[in-house]
């Protein structure tokens, strides 16, 4: 940026141009080959993929709710995941804008939501109820099924599905 750009950019009431943008998915690591994707038929296979994978990431912070979606193939087996919030101590917000962002880019068939409480107690409060409610009707729009939302305690899970909230 050469000076008059430099000086007009700091003027009050001078509006710059913004440039378009180039967004793209970049794979971080090689893609399992389907033998090697973990499957999710019940909550429990959720839970397992969270210790192993989520709670193990430097994003994942255990003294805050943390929203997650993972991704997944026709085979329900996990293609990838994305933290999608990291909240407070008793929230956390998610859109399903942001829910769905990642899954339609992905091409995902289906997504188990997930979420932490950091009290370790799993009853679902009602705002958890609300946004599974939303994230399943913006899902039946876009055709990508909401298998599960699971919500994570100390050792112990809350499944909708099993608890026919879903």
């Amino acid at each position: 940026m050469h000076q008059p750009e430099l000086f007009s950019a700091l003027l009050p009431g001078r509006r710059i141009r913004s440039q378009p943008k180039e967004w793209k998915v970049v794979s971080l690591r090689e893609c399992p080959s389907p033998e090697e994707m973990i499957r999710i038929n019940q909550p429990s296979d959720a839970l397992a993929y969270w210790q192993k994978h989520i709670a193990t990431t430097p994003q994942f912070n255990p003294d805050c709710e943390c929203v997650v979606v993972l991704l997944l193939n026709t085979k329900l087996r996990v293609k990838g995941h994305q933290v999608v919030s990291v909240g407070t101590l008793n929230e956390a917000m998610a859109h399903p804008r942001e829910v769905f962002r990642v899954a339609v880019m992905g091409a995902a068939c289906a997504i188990v939501l997930m979420h932490n409480h950091p009290s370790g107690e799993t009853d679902p409060s009602s705002a958890d109820r609300a946004l599974t409610r939303r994230i399943r009707e913006a899902g039946e729009i876009l055709r990508i099924e909401v298998h599960d939302h699971v919500i994570v305690g100390h050792q112990r899970y809350f499944s909708f599905r099993e608890s026919g909230l879903l």
